[in-house]
């Protein structure tokens, strides 16, 4: 396994390479992370792993600066996984300031947008750089960041990429928690609370596959259920899986019958998202 630092250096690695599948992180792995690269595998002939903490995504008041970097760490859980791994500077990112940007499409000011104001153009804006660096034939990105994999999705078809994007199903603890870099933030009190929010989710599932259909009703419910027990909800939102806009049920019945439940919350410190799909029979 090469680990690479420059632009130059990996663009000459992959210059002969015609089946390169890609999975683009921030680092701190985990096993979410090493499950994408493992279904990477299937897709390329050459493994390429991308370690990057990108500022451009981040907002002002958010965990930038504490954001784990453990280089080497991760480097060893790659060994025999990624075949290169690309780990560059923020100066070899971005060498002067950037003053493009993707500006991503509108469901990018709702949901984890809304809260998070910016932070979808600089994924994007990153994705699209590291993109155009490695040139995949496959990327890969995990389903538990749902509206960031639907927004690539989106940039690729509307930029004419010569991509597939694969999402990869969320790993979850032997619990249900959806494994992330930041559930480390957490406490051993938190650690154990932290499960509620998958729980929520699932009973707003659940309601659906029952017939429910008032969602605003069953959103609401959620929302008080998690705020009573301490957590400082973003969201909880029923949104069709296809464009995440929200479901339009006519005559009782729903326009579109595949939905995903998507929330974001913070526990202590700590914001946890997490997403479960519900598809309807018929």
């Amino acid at each position: 396994m090469q680990i690479i630092s420059t632009i130059a250096e990996l663009r000459a690695r992959l210059a002969d390479e015609r089946a390169i599948a890609f999975v683009p992180t921030m680092g701190n792995l985990h096993e979410g992370h090493l499950n994408l690269m493992r279904l990477a595998r299937e897709h390329g002939t050459c493994v390429v792993a991308s370690i990057f903490v990108n500022p451009l995504q981040f907002g002002p008041n958010e965990d930038f600066d504490k954001y784990p970097r453990t280089l080497e760490t991760d480097c060893a859980k790659l060994q025999g996984l990624a075949d290169v791994v690309f780990a560059p500077a923020v100066n070899e990112m971005y060498p002067t300031s950037q003053t493009v940007f993707v500006e991503p499409p509108p469901i990018a000011n709702e949901l984890d947008g809304a809260a998070r104001p910016g932070h979808f153009r600089g994924m994007a804006t990153v994705v699209l750089k590291l993109l155009n660096i490695v040139q995949p034939q496959v990327a890969l990105f995990g389903k538990k960041d749902y509206q960031q994999l639907h927004i690539i999705r989106q940039m690729v078809a509307q930029l004419n990429l010569p991509v597939r994007i694969v999402g990869g199903e969320t790993v979850r603890a032997a619990d249900g928690l959806a494994l992330s870099s930041r559930n480390q933030y957490l406490s051993a009190a938190e650690r154990g609370e932290a499960i509620f929010l998958y729980r929520t989710l699932q009973g707003i599932r659940s309601a659906i596959l029952q017939g429910e259909r008032n969602f605003e009703r069953l959103q609401k419910q959620a929302v008080e259920a998690l705020s009573a027990r301490g957590w400082a909800v973003d969201y909880v939102a029923v949104r069709n899986q296809s464009d995440l806009l929200q479901p339009r049920v006519m005559q009782g019945d729903l326009a579109q019958r595949d939905l995903v439940v998507l929330a974001a919350a913070k526990l202590g410190n700590t914001r946890l998202l997490d997403n479960v799909e519900v598809c309807l029979a018929g």
